[in-house]
C-alpha cells in the first residue's frame, strides 16, 4: 500500500495502524509524535487502509465537506498545506474550532455544503481534493455543486451514506442513483464498500 507523504503505517500499541504527525484530538494513541488514525471512525482513513488510490500526495489543498468535530479533518490537516473544513451544525463546530487552534492549516467554516457560493470568497480554486462526508440527502448533488473548486486533475473522495438518502431504500439502489448523478460531472475511478462503516460506499472520482 503506497501512502501519501505525511501518512505512514506504524506499529502503535502493538498494532499496525495508519498514522499522521500531530497532537492527539480524540483520545487516539500517540507514539513518537505519530498519532494513530482510527479507520473505524474515519471513512477517508478506511479508504486509505483499503488501498484505494485517493490521489492525495501530501502538501495538498483540500476542501473538506462535513467536517463535524474534526476527527478526520485533523488528520488531513497534519499533512495538507490547507484544509477548508465546512460544517453546518454549530455544536460540532465548537469542537472543530478547538482542533483548529493547534493546526494553522485547518480553516473551519460554519457553512452549508449545499451552498458553495457562501464560502467561495474564502476557498481558493484549483484544489487538489474534495473530501466529502456529509450526512444529508442529495450527497451527489453536493459533490457536483462543489466541483468548481477542484483543479482539472483534482480528486473527489466521497463517502456516500445510504441511510442519509433514504433509510428505507435498498443501499445498492441508493448507491446506483448517486453514481448516476455523479457521472454527469465526474469520471468515477473507483468504488468500494467500506469495512467498519455499514451501508457506506467510498467513491474516488475526477472532474470531467
Amino acid at each position: 500500500m503506497t501512502l501519501p507523504e505525511g501518512i505512514a503505517s506504524r506499529e502503535i500499541d502493538g498494532e499496525e495502524r495508519l498514522a499522521t504527525r500531530g497532537t492527539a484530538v480524540y483520545g487516539e494513541p500517540v507514539d513518537g509524535g505519530w498519532r494513530a488514525w482510527d479507520v473505524r471512525r474515519s471513512k477517508l482513513g478506511a479508504m486509505l487502509d483499503a488501498g484505494m488510490d485517493t490521489g492525495l500526495a501530501g502538501d495538498d489543498h483540500v476542501l473538506y465537506l462535513g467536517a463535524a468535530s474534526g476527527t478526520t479533518a485533523s488528520h488531513v490537516a497534519d499533512f495538507a498545506r490547507v484544509v477548508y473544513a465546512v460544517e453546518f451544525a454549530s455544536r460540532p463546530m465548537g469542537d472543530l474550532v478547538e482542533v483548529a487552534e493547534s493546526r494553522a492549516t485547518l480553516v473551519p467554516l460554519l457553512k452549508n455544503a449545499h451552498n458553495p457560493e457562501t464560502y467561495a470568497h474564502v476557498v481558493e480554486g484549483d484544489l487538489d481534493a474534495i473530501v466529502q462526508d456529509v450526512a444529508t440527502r442529495g450527497q451527489a448533488r453536493v459533490a457536483c455543486a462543489n466541483r468548481e473548486f477542484l483543479a482539472e486533475d483534482g480528486r473527489l473522495l466521497a463517502a456516500i451514506k445510504a441511510r442519509s438518502e433514504d433509510v428505507t431504500a435498498d443501499p445498492e439502489s441508493v448507491f446506483d442513483a448517486a453514481l448516476d448523478e455523479l457521472r454527469g460531472t465526474y469520471e468515477v475511478l473507483d468504488t468500494r464498500r467500506l469495512a467498519h462503516h455499514a451501508d457506506h460506499l467510498a467513491v474516488v472520482a475526477r472532474p470531467r
